[in-house]
């Protein structure tokens, strides 16, 4: 047992030594900054509830590499988002512009959430309406019942 104990002490000594430092993610500091800045304003199309700056899926990777590609060849940051936008459709911005093609993506959670409400209320109406009538079997049974003859 101790055996096994120290085997796995030096497993995890070596599995130190083999850590390397992060390099940096990009060689200019400025063109990082503006791709954190840019990358902030998009949604992550995998993960849809993450931006592209804290994704860490495969896809979000490569699009950050794409919009430093750009960065470097001189685009301006709405040139970069205009042909994401082009590529991936306006869902790929966190606050898409509100136009014909976007009203669902405005609109859609506030239009469930009224057919929720329309569909909560019909049914609290129905079920607070006076109970239905018994019948004289029900009302023979509950008789029973309530004098004790089980």
């Amino acid at each position: 047992m101790r055996h096994l104990i120290a085997l796995l002490l030096l497993a995890l000594l070596g599995v130190g030594a083999v850590a390397r430092d992060a390099r940096p993610l990009a060689d200019d500091e400025a063109v990082e900054q503006r791709l954190i800045a840019i990358a902030d304003e998009l949604r992550c199309l995998v993960c849809q509830n993450e931006s592209l700056a804290g994704s860490r899926a495969e896809l979000a990777q490569d699009l950050r590499r794409e919009i430093r590609t750009l960065i470097k060849a001189g685009k301006s940051d709405a040139e970069i988002l205009d042909f994401l936008v082009s590529r991936y459709g306006d869902f790929v911005r966190y606050r898409p512009p509100m136009k014909p093609s976007t009203w669902l993506l405005w609109l859609g959670p506030f239009a469930l959430l009224g057919i929720a409400l329309a569909a909560l209320f019909m049914h609290l109406r129905r079920r607070a309406g006076p109970p239905a009538p018994l019948s004289a079997a029900e009302r023979a049974r509950a008789e029973k019942l309530l004098a004790g003859d089980h």
